[in-house]
């Protein structure tokens, strides 16, 4: 007589993940926390508050943490999106957009850029110490996320990665966290809705396309991808997911350059033929086109890009809204799909038409001012 024996089906890490925020959700413990553990959570809160002055503390902080422990893939990926929102940033005081925007909305614009980066920085931080802190004592701690105002998603994707080490799923997962966490405080806040993407969206997106996130490397090369829904959170996710698909491709060559170039805002970083943080316009001279398929023309100064510190103040935000995002397990489905189309990251040909589209409107209402 045949012995069959019955292979248990193994559960997958989305099952597993599930499984747990399902006993989470359904069975809420109370913790009672002990004279360490408020002491651990208030050197955590010191810490992160004193790196979150401005977007180039938090940038250099993110940094930090990758080379610490690079398995956190979502730390360098944090890196150098940040370094982008540090661009945007500057490029209110530059050349192009002080011609095209008001003062008063490019200060708002600032506020809202300003707003994200601070509020992601004080929810992602908090838990890449608390994992750093996790290491050092050879133990979980993660059950002390929900004392930082910290999704129960997060959670359970941190025991997940603590038992397994899979860098994907934490780094979507925290893609996945940011977003959601962002799109109330950020993008549904009706002030942002009014003041910044009902009026400066079409200037800033559909027309100028201002949504490109650039990864530089070696000398001059630029890779990256092109947001063209930003209110979209889904479209938002599935963008995060793409940069991290184009940085991890080539991982050393994108590290090699972050750590070569101090982060500070100008633009000068990446491309020092093109932009420098010195204006180097004369009073009184009209404007003139200066660039042709992203090189300047002969005898044309650079285009200025100041360092963000030079130009605006740090900000002194309220506190953060309460209230955990997280009330459905749909969204694990975008842990799915290890074996994803590779993407190219090309994106330098893009980004010079949006320089000279850039350009040529600041000319243009440069004109229009003249004759009003």
């Amino acid at each position: 007589m045949g012995v069959f024996f019955i292979r248990s089906k193994q559960k997958t890490a989305i099952d597993t993940i599930k499984d747990e925020l399902k006993a989470k959700l359904n069975n809420w413990e109370s913790h009672s926390l002990t004279k360490e553990e408020q002491g651990l959570l208030e050197g955590i809160k010191r810490d992160t508050q004193e790196l979150n002055k401005n977007n180039i503390t938090r940038t250099k902080a993110y940094l930090d943490i990758y080379q610490k422990h690079p398995e956190i893939h979502w730390a360098f990926l944090g890196h150098m999106v940040s370094r982008n929102g540090g661009w945007n940033m500057t490029d209110l005081k530059g050349d192009f957009l002080t011609r095209l925007l008001t003062e008063k909305e490019r200060n708002v614009y600032f506020t809202f850029l300003e707003r994200g980066n601070w509020l992601i920085f004080q929810d992602a931080y908090p838990q890449l110490l608390l994992y750093s802190e996790s290491l050092k004592r050879g133990k979980p701690l993660f059950y002390l996320l929900s004392f930082l105002n910290i999704s129960i998603f997060m959670e359970s994707i941190w025991n997940y990665f603590w038992r397994r080490q899979d860098p994907y799923i934490l780094t979507l997962a925290l893609i996945i966290n940011e977003q959601n966490y962002l799109e109330k405080r950020v993008i549904q806040n009706k002030i942002y809705q009014q003041d910044v993407l009902g009026t400066l969206e079409f200037k800033l997106q559909d027309i100028l396309s201002f949504n490109h996130i650039l990864f530089p490397y070696r000398k001059k090369s630029l890779a990256g991808q092109t947001l063209h829904q930003f209110q979209s959170l889904h479209e938002r996710i599935l963008l995060g997911k793409r940069l991290y698909s184009v940085l991890f491709q080539n991982k050393d060559e994108f590290v090699k350059w972050a750590k070569d170039h101090h982060h500070t805002g100008s633009r000068k970083d990446y491309w020092p033929h093109i932009f420098n943080n010195v204006n180097e316009g004369i009073p009184g001279i009209p404007y003139q086109l200066r660039l042709n398929a992203c090189k300047l023309k002969w005898g044309a100064r650079r285009i200025y890009s100041p360092d963000l510190l030079s130009v605006w103040k740090n900000v002194i935000h309220q506190e953060a809204e309460k209230g955990d995002w997280f009330s459905d397990c749909q969204v694990l489905d975008y842990l799915s799909n290890h074996n994803e189309t590779q993407i190219t990251g090309e994106i330098e040909y893009e980004y010079c038409k949006t320089l000279e589209r850039l350009e040529l409107a600041a000319l243009a209402k440069k004109v229009i001012t003249l004759f009003d």
